[in-house]
């Protein structure tokens, strides 16, 4: 609602156009003086009148607008300043609220950027200079740090005080304010306010610098959408479709970064200041280059100054660069994960529920994967890892496999976030995998009674797994060009053709998709999908071996004779039940990828923090600190798009276009992670399995070699950007 409001109010009241050649204060004060009559200049003051969640959704709109209002200092006088009992601070907040007053905030000597000032204080005086402040010019009072426990208050109409307007990034509205002699009131402050202050200010500016990177990506979708060359819209182009696709991810990933950390700073969580460094660390790299790649769109006609374009590329790049950028972040960040008390990566909270089966499936594993039997499956070649028949079994018979399955199919209907606290737990025993969710959806979506009563309680009980027969050699991601056929003869279906890199070929059944109209128009509209049993006669099963030491095959189908009933879905419906098996599929693959980067992240971190006889450690070594803290934030965005999507299917289906978003970031995250991971660790990670000095026997390059597999199964990451740019931006096909 105060973002709706805020948007609605900021088109009517103001004019971007007046601050190209300069913001007049004037047109700042005048704005800001409307502003206040809409209550915001309380916000982040007391609960009841607005948290730093709401903070950051006004920021936000003032980027959008292009309006440099001073609401981030007015926030940060608020947070600094509401619990104070000093006079000064309770009638600078009193005169800020009513109007007759306006801050400017500035860290001052606190600041990450030592070129930000230098101030000496004393006996109500203060000299020196600080640089960077914000709309000073429209401002009665500057508001500065002076040490960590003190705030100065400074009547910027005074005597001793210049301000000088400065130009950075081709945009005014910064200033230098010089002081001289200056009368200074001072404010106390309890340990620690100060300090928060720091990422609390921080966070405000990601949030205004989104909105800003978000409207100017708003206005290139539109823009090509509508702009034709070579005779059509270049967002028909997949060079225009794939750059807008990488924008929409990074923007979605800080969206959801900013609004948690400010949602756990508002209830008071102790994770907070973990996530804002995440969202800080993510945000700078992401936004700017978001905006880089959104000029690169708009062309020649987006350079034009006079264009909205570049004001939101400017407002970008000052707000990320401010308080010294991403490195104070990466520095706390690190510090949190990497010194000697850290605890590592903060555990979701995933609600009641959620919280007490985690529990209860550690409790499990700690029973029934652990000890001697967990050990013998791990000294197994990786080949041998991809499943434990007799744990599926085991498992079976919790009816976890079922978990969030209707209870009419025999599931326990668990929620979205339940689901998350299983894969989350099992992830981190390293349990096998199990079940066979694909199948077993398309089953319940699609199957006839009989069929559910058939094949559902064996896949519940980890008596079956199911392959899928979807890819062959000419039609990989283009599905709608398979050649097998499905011939009806009788009361059966001859099966002929050819499918390739099929996972689980060892599986009870194959889930196969064939054509059953060679002649339809378009082609999909005459594919039919099936259940064959593997042991059925006329299979031909051709292994080979993965370039991550699994294996998948070749399987030939000559004249394999199945029952009519065997069809799933409608005869020509399979395209439905193979699109809507794996959209399903893909709103929770993202989820699992992701979980399985946290837990790895945790081997390396352990590692890395591991004294060697000398008392060195990696950790000790500013640039690993440096790339383990980028990848931890990595992390938290692509737990973060996991969460969103559980989120979105609790309220009824995650859209194709954000389990796209989920899957993609999740994937590619999982090759950084595993590059990374051998960069820090060196040539002793790249040694292989059961190799003499391999590190935990070789996990970190079989994990980079098995992450190449999640860039392309379930859909290729080329085609998922593909259906995010016209799903999620509505470009043309």
């Amino acid at each position: 609602m105060l973002r709706e409001s805020l948007r609605g109010f900021l088109g009517e009241q103001w004019n971007a156009n007046c601050i190209r050649l300069g913001p007049a204060p004037q047109d700042i004060a005048g704005i800001w003086t409307k502003l206040v009559g809409q209550g915001v200049a309380t916000l982040g003051g007391k609960p009841d009148a607005g948290g730093l969640r709401e903070a950051v959704v006004a920021l936000a709109e003032l980027g959008r607008a292009a309006c440099p209002a001073p609401l981030w200092s007015a926030v940060l006088a608020n947070l600094a300043l509401s619990t104070s009992p000093s006079k000064v601070a309770v009638d600078l907040l009193q005169a800020l609220h009513a109007g007759s007053a306006c801050v400017a905030f500035s860290f001052g000597t606190l600041d990450p950027d030592p070129a930000a000032g230098t101030l000496r204080a004393s006996d109500g005086r203060v000299d020196g200079l600080v640089r960077f402040v914000e709309t000073a010019g429209s401002c009665t009072h500057l508001l500065v740090a002076i040490d960590r426990s003190r705030l100065g208050l400074v009547a910027l109409d005074g005597a001793g005080v210049e301000m000088v307007p400065t130009r950075a990034m081709g945009a005014w509205g910064l200033y230098e304010v010089r002081l001289n002699t200056a009368a200074m009131s001072f404010i106390a402050l309890d340990d620690g306010v100060i300090d928060d202050l720091l990422p609390k200010g921080k966070l405000m500016l990601a949030a205004r610098a989104h909105g800003a990177a978000r409207r100017a990506f708003e206005l290139v979708a539109d823009y090509a959408r509508e702009r034709h060359q070579f005779g059509q819209p270049i967002g028909r182009f997949q060079a225009i479709q794939h750059k807008l696709a990488n924008g929409l991810i990074a923007l979605e990933g800080v969206r959801l970064m900013v609004d948690h950390a400010a949602k756990l700073h508002d209830v008071d969580d102790r994770d907070w200041r973990h996530f804002a460094s995440c969202a800080i660390t993510f945000a700078s790299d992401a936004l700017r280059r978001t905006s880089l790649e959104t000029q690169h769109a708009f062309g020649a006609i987006g350079y034009a100054d006079e264009h909205e374009a570049p004001l939101h590329f400017k407002r970008v790049h000052l707000d990320m660069m401010a308080l010294g950028g991403a490195s104070h972040a990466k520095r706390s960040l690190a510090s949190s994960l990497l010194d000697a008390d850290s605890s590592g990566l903060p555990e979701y909270d995933l609600g009641p529920a959620g919280n007490a089966l985690r529990e209860q499936v550690r409790g499990w594993l700690e029973q029934n994967w652990s000890g001697e039997r967990k050990a013998a499956f791990e000294r197994r070649p990786f080949s041998r890892r991809e499943f434990d028949a007799g744990f599926a079994r085991d498992i079976g018979e919790t009816g976890w496999i079922g978990l969030g399955w209707p209870e009419k199919f025999g599931g326990q209907g668990r929620s979205p976030r339940e689901q998350i606290a299983f894969m989350e737990t099992m992830e981190r025993g390293e349990a096998p995998r199990i079940g066979a969710a694909i199948q077993a959806n398309a089953l319940m979506m699609f199957g006839t009674p009989e069929q559910q009563r058939n094949y559902l309680p064996d896949i519940l009980q980890g008596e079956a797994m199911h392959g899928m027969g979807y890819s062959e050699p000419q039609a990989g991601s283009d599905l709608a060009a398979l050649r097998t056929s499905a011939v009806r003869d009788g009361d059966h279906w001859v099966i002929n053709g050819q499918k390739i890199w099929t996972t689980t070929w060892w599986g009870k059944y194959m889930f196969l998709a064939a054509r059953t109209d060679k002649d339809a128009k378009p082609p999909h509209a005459g594919i039919s999908m099936f259940i064959v049993p593997m042991d059925a006669e006329g299979i031909t099963v051709r292994p080979a071996t993965t370039m991550y030491d699994g294996s998948f095959a070749n399987i030939f189908y000559d004249n394999v004779r199945i029952p009519l009933e065997n069809i799933v879905g409608e005869v020509n419906g399979g395209w439905k039940v193979l699109t809507g098996a794996l959209a399903f599929e893909r709103g929770l693959v993202g989820g699992g990828i992701v979980l399985k980067v946290a837990h790895a992240f945790e081997q390396l971190r352990r590692l890395v923090m591991t004294r060697d006889d000398t008392g060195r450690a990696l950790a000790d070594d500013p640039i690993v600190r440096d790339r383990m803290a980028t990848l931890a934030a990595e992390i938290e965005v692509g737990r973060q798009l996991m969460m969103h999507c559980a989120d979105l299917a609790a309220d009824g289906m995650t859209p194709p276009e954000y389990g796209a978003i989920s899957k993609v970031f999740s994937g590619e995250l999982m090759e950084r992670f595993g590059e990374a991971a051998l960069d820090i660790l060196g040539m002793r990670a790249a040694l292989s399995e059961q190799m003499p000095g391999a590190i935990d026997n070789g996990r970190f390059e079989q994990n980079l070699r098995h992450s190449l597999m999640w860039v392309i199964s379930i859909g290729t990451n080329e085609i998922q950007r593909s259906l995010i740019a016209q799903r999620g931006l509505g470009l043309p096909r």
